[in-house]
């Protein structure tokens, strides 16, 4: 039996050591100032400033705490070692990738790349089904984090479908700061007293060693981060979140499978290592073009002016208004334009009577009050976009790094006159 009861324990004693130490406070850090301009980013659109958010860091940190204890668990419960993983290779090949393409400093691509390098040419000295394990365990905790928290934070947008159509949606960024207990190796003569026996079938993934070597396993702790980037044009935030998860975790899955399998044979390793970057393209086209072709959520209403977000802790949001309601009348006036809403809140005074559609069937009738400087954002209220949105707020959905752009502007200035 698999001593679940000695081990937990001491997964937790070496997650919470992480947290009195300076590197995993930077990582916290660097992840508060990806919500800082994901914040920034959401008050340009808005057109209002917002006060920091980092009820967004907290809320992260304490997700990431927990995905560090599940992929903690996992990782020793299959025998997922950072002896033979390749880390030191990963992490800045995972760099140079992203100069070609931001979404390739996911670890999928490096170690895939890394371990189809091994199996051809025999370098770096890395275990490929101790590579790939470690990227699917990775990709495990994303998706269980995805499907809890993924659509936190959503911030709006502007995008054109494949017609060339605006319509809105939203990007959902998150990024996670994870603390998490690895295993590492060592190879001895003799076993030290009070060592754990582990039973038969352990460790599912193999160290790549000789069978008859003493192997003593060791937790250490290290610090990772997660991040998550994601539209969604044709369902609401939420929805999609939960279905870009499924996708992950099935991703992962068959890749962990393919990990276990590698050893086995040269075919099968073979198999793995495509199977992790070009899986993973495969999660994300698929997840692209479920929102490009499907009919797009946030469009103009027959009914009113169909409401794509609204600010927080203003008018609108107080009166009940949420993302995806419709506004029927302003002081019984039907409005079903920006311009419409706008004329009726220049000519009337505070109170003002709002109805509105929540959800597409209810009919709700409140009272907004403004106060000083709300009329110009429409008491707080971000419609979907019309003929009147200028094309410069339009979403670029263009995920090419920097070199690839360099690449793109060299070939058309020298070859594309």
């Amino acid at each position: 039996m698999f001593p679940f009861g000695d081990i937990f324990p001491m997964i937790l004693v070496n997650i919470f050591s992480l947290m009195f130490q300076p590197l995993f406070w930077l990582v916290v850090v660097l992840v508060g100032m990806q919500y800082r301009r994901i914040n920034t980013a959401r008050a340009s659109l808005y057109g209002v400033p917002l006060k920091p958010n980092w009820n967004e860091v907290l809320t992260a940190s304490m997700f990431g705490l927990v995905g560090g204890v599940m992929g903690s668990v996992v990782m020793v419960l299959i025998g997922v070692t950072l002896t033979g993983s390749g880390l030191i290779y990963i992490l800045p090949l995972a760099i140079l990738l992203m100069l070609i393409n931001v979404r390739f400093i996911c670890f999928a691509y490096a170690g895939g790349i890394l371990a189809m390098s091994n199996i051809l040419f025999g370098f770096p000295q890395v275990n490929v089904s101790q590579v790939l394990a470690l990227v699917a365990v990775l990709h495990m905790v994303e998706s269980v984090l995805i499907y809890f928290s993924g659509h936190i934070g959503a911030v709006p947008a502007f995008f054109r479908d494949r017609s060339g159509r605006l319509v809105g949606g939203f990007t959902l960024q998150k990024f996670w700061p994870i603390p998490i207990t690895a295993l590492a190796f060592t190879i001895a003569v003799d076993l030290p007293p009070g060592v754990l026996n582990m039973p038969e079938w352990w460790p599912l993934v193999r160290p790549g060693v000789n069978e008859g070597d003493n192997l003593i396993y060791t937790l250490i702790p290290v610090v990772a981060a997660l991040g998550y980037g994601d539209m969604a044009i044709a369902r609401d935030p939420r929805r999609k979140s939960k279905m870009s998860a499924g996708y992950l975790a099935l991703y992962s899955a068959v890749l962990l499978a393919l990990a276990v399998l590698a050893d086995r044979s040269t075919l099968l390793a073979v198999t793995a290592a495509l199977f992790s970057p070009l899986g993973h393209e495969l999660v994300i086209g698929i997840g692209r073009r479920v929102e490009m072709e499907n009919p797009p959520y946030y469009i103009p209403s027959p009914h009113g002016l169909a409401v794509l977000d609204v600010v927080p802790n203003t008018p609108a949001w107080y009166t009940g208004l949420r993302s995806g309601d419709v506004i029927v009348a302003l002081n019984g006036v039907p409005v079903h334009s920006r311009n419409d809403m706008a004329a009726v809140l220049y000519t009337v005074l505070p109170p003002v009577q709002v109805d509105f559609l929540s959800g597409g069937k209810k009919r709700y009738r409140r009272e907004m009050l403004s106060h000083s400087g709300q009329v110009d954002t429409l008491l707080g209220i971000l419609p979907v976009p019309d003929s009147s949105v200028p094309a410069a707020s339009v979403l670029d959905l263009s995920t090419a790094g920097p070199a690839a752009r360099w690449w793109t502007q060299f070939w058309g200035r020298w070859w594309g006159k």
